[in-house]
C-alpha cells in the first residue's frame, strides 16, 4: 500500500454550516505534515472523513488510493487517534488492545511492543480509567501504531502530556516519518510543530488557505524584516520611519523593522546617535507565520483587555 493520504475537493455541511469548502491536499510518505488552523475550520470534519466517520457531500478522501471502508484489516492500512478520552474507563490497558488487534488479525505479541514503545508497559493491567490524559494520549498511540500502518493521522496528540512526553512523541513521529511513513498530525501548538513538522496544511473556514513546507512558510513571514534592540526605542523609530522604512514595536526595547537594510539602520542610528545593543535578521516563529495567514479566517476574535 502506498503511504499517502488524498483529499480532493472535499465539501462538506452540517445543515446550514459549511464545514469543509473544496478542500483538497495530500499528505506524502517519510513526512510529518501538520494541519493546522482555527477553531471551527474544519479539521476535525476533514479527518472524520478520511477515516470514514462521516461522508462528504462532494469529493473524495483516499489513504493509499483507497477509501477507508474499503480497507479490509484498517489498522494494517492507518493507525489514527481522534479522541485520547474514548477508551472504556474499566477496562484495563492491555485489553483495550487485545481487542483492537483480535479484529484485524493482528498478534499478541505486537501488544507487548508498543506497550513498551510508548512507555506504559508497567501499567499494561491497570485500567485506563485510571489514566492521567498524558497516559491516555500514550495508550492511544498505542492503538494507532498497533497494525503498524504505513498512515498515521494523529489529533492533538501532545494534548495533556508533560514536557518530556512532548519531547518524547515529538521524536518518535519523527522517526516514524523517517521509516517513510506518511504522519499528518492536527494541533495548536505551533511550536511544537515548528520542530516537529515538514510540512503544513493551514485551513480556515473549511478552505486551504497554505499547503507549504515550514521552511518556506517561515522565510515568507520573515519577509527581510531586520530586528532591532535599543534602549532609545522611540528615537530610533522616528529617525527610521522618516527614511521610509515600516517600523513594528515587539518588546519593551525591540522592533522589527521593514523596508531598510541592515547597514543602512546601522548607519542612520550612528548618523543620530542612537545606541542599540543587537542588530539582525528577524526569523519569524511559526506561530507568528500562522497567526498571519489565519488572520481572516478566526471565527470569534477576543477583544482588548480593558
Amino acid at each position: 500500500m502506498e503511504a499517502t493520504i488524498d483529499v480532493q475537493g472535499i465539501h462538506k455541511r452540517y445543515g446550514r454550516t459549511v464545514a469543509v469548502d473544496g478542500l483538497s491536499f495530500r499528505v506524502e510518505p517519510g513526512l510529518v505534515t501538520g494541519f493546522v488552523g482555527p477553531n471551527g475550520a474544519g479539521k476535525s470534519t476533514t479527518m472524520r472523513i478520511v477515516l470514514g466517520l462521516d461522508s462528504p457531500d462532494a469529493g473524495s478522501a483516499v489513504i493509499g488510493g483507497k477509501r477507508y471502508a474499503s480497507l479490509r484489516t484498517p489498522l494494517r492500512e492507518v493507525g489514527a487517534l481522534l479522541d485520547a478520552s474514548a477508551i472504556h474507563p474499566g477496562r484495563r490497558a492491555r485489553d483495550h488492545l487485545l481487542w483492537m488487534a483480535h479484529s484485524n488479525g493482528i498478534p499478541r505479541r505486537r501488544i507487548t511492543e508498543v506497550l513498551e514503545l510508548v512507555g506504559l508497559a508497567q501499567v499494561a493491567k491497570r485500567r485506563a480509567g485510571g489514566f492521567s490524559l498524558g497516559m491516555k494520549q500514550r495508550l492511544g498511540i498505542a492503538g494507532a501504531l498497533l497494525g503498524d500502518p504505513p498512515v498515521l493521522m494523529f489529533d492533538e496528540p501532545m494534548n495533556g502530556l508533560d514536557p518530556e512526553g512532548i519531547h518524547w512523541i515529538r521524536g518518535f513521529l519523527r522517526s516514524l516519518a523517517g521509516d517513510g511513513r506518511a504522519i499528518l498530525v492536527s494541533s495548536h501548538l505551533m511550536g511544537e510543530l515548528q520542530d516537529m513538522a515538514d510540512r503544513l496544511v493551514v485551513i480556515g473556514r473549511g478552505r486551504l488557505i497554505a499547503d507549504t513546507s515550514v521552511r518556506e512558510l517561515l522565510a515568507a513571514a520573515s519577509d527581510n524584516r531586520v530586528f532591532l534592540r535599543t534602549g532609545s526605542r522611540s528615537e530610533a523609530m522616528t529617525v527610521l520611519a522618516n527614511a521610509g522604512a515600516t517600523v513594528a514595536i515587539t518588546d519593551r526595547d525591540a522592533v522589527t523593522v521593514s523596508g531598510l537594510p541592515a547597514e543602512r539602520i546601522v548607519a542612520l542610528l550612528t548618523d543620530a546617535r542612537l545606541p542599540f545593543s543587537e542588530i539582525g535578521q528577524h526569523r519569524a516563529s511559526l506561530e507568528e507565520a500562522y497567526m498571519e495567514l489565519t488572520r481572516e479566517s478566526v471565527e470569534f476574535n477576543a477583544g482588548e483587555p480593558s
